[in-house]
């Protein structure tokens, strides 16, 4: 861009001095040189914080699907890459053992329930104790608990979608055995009901970007077209700068500048909820200072938004 505006500039001076507008004197033949540290110094370094510009990467929060129940798999509905609604059933576990135990336990109520009125109305009479009541009262507690546990494992052999979303790369098939390990996930769900969309920017350029900065967006998946929206948030850690538990001393890394990443969010929710997860583009930032650099950056964002039908990087 700088080049750009180098050459406009020596075209109009071109043109003032072939018509003798301005003498081509020493003055004139160094203004080009003044001209161009202007724009660097007046111009385009100011803009890297006035106006940055940085990569943008879209992100989904991805759910590890573990069954709370383990036992042989009997159907699996779902499609793979296809759009859920939260409570969608995913898969289905042979619910006959939780089945069984469930009616086992509700068998042993239904006993338990008859003896407790029996020897309410012995003790009523003064035929009974009181202490056996209260045994009985407590082992009719004791089987509603076992119950509802036993309910709460047959209900969870239906594993359902926990948001709107999509599960991804599914092999789960009929007759698969699973568990309830944490360690041993069956399915990937991909959470679409937020869209996670990061900046990042170099720590030297960040200094003034706040909340509610406009900011303008171009993606791969979307060549020559540019989105609007404003600044979430801006991440106030990054993992070189995280301490974490351990029983070891400090151990000396090279330092590096990570850059900062920015939370950002479009002004149009249903393109942002269309982004795969894992979209690419860059994104500008226009902060309250450097004005006039924004123009120059909104120029520059369009030109990679062009290139974009041809850059596959």
């Amino acid at each position: 861009m700088i080049v750009v505006l180098l050459n406009v500039y020596l075209a109009i001076l071109f043109c003032l001095v072939k018509f003798r507008i301005v003498p081509f004197n020493l003055f004139w033949k160094v203004s080009p040189v003044l001209v161009l540290l202007l724009l660097l110094i007046g111009l385009f370094v100011p803009m890297g914080w006035g106006a940055p510009q940085g990569k943008v990467l879209v992100v989904r929060n991805s759910v590890a699907i573990v069954p709370d129940v383990a036992g042989e798999v009997t159907e699996v509905p779902v499609v793979a890459n296809t759009p859920l609604k939260a409570g969608d059933i995913l898969f289905k576990i042979d619910p006959l053992p939780y089945q069984a135990k469930l009616d086992a336990f509700q068998a042993q109520l239904n006993l338990n329930k008859q003896r407790l009125a029996e020897t309410t109305r012995l003790q009523t009479s003064g035929a009974g104790r009181a202490y056996d009541v209260e045994q009985r009262q407590a082992e009719v507690e004791q089987l509603t608990a076992q119950i509802a546990g036993a309910q709460w494992d047959l209900d969870k052999t239906v594993v359902r979608a926990p948001a709107d979303g999509y599960v991804t790369n599914l092999a789960l098939r009929k007759g698969a055995r699973v568990t309830s390990l944490p360690l041993s996930p069956v399915m990937a769900f991909i959470d679409t009901s937020d869209t996670i969309i990061g900046v990042e920017i170099p720590q030297i350029n960040a200094r003034y970007i706040e909340p509610g900065q406009i900011v303008e967006t171009t993606f791969k998946f979307a060549p020559g077209k540019v989105y609007t929206g404003k600044v979430e948030s801006v991440i106030q850690a990054v993992a070189s700068g995280q301490a974490r538990t351990s029983g070891t001393a400090i151990a000396p890394t090279a330092i590096q500048s990570l850059p900062f990443v920015v939370r950002i969010r479009l002004d149009d929710p249903a393109f942002a909820a269309a982004l795969p997860a894992g979209s690419t583009g860059d994104a500008a930032i226009f902060t309250d200072h450097v004005k006039a650099a924004h123009v120059i950056r909104r120029v520059l964002l369009r030109q990679v938004a062009i290139t974009n039908y041809i850059n596959p990087l």
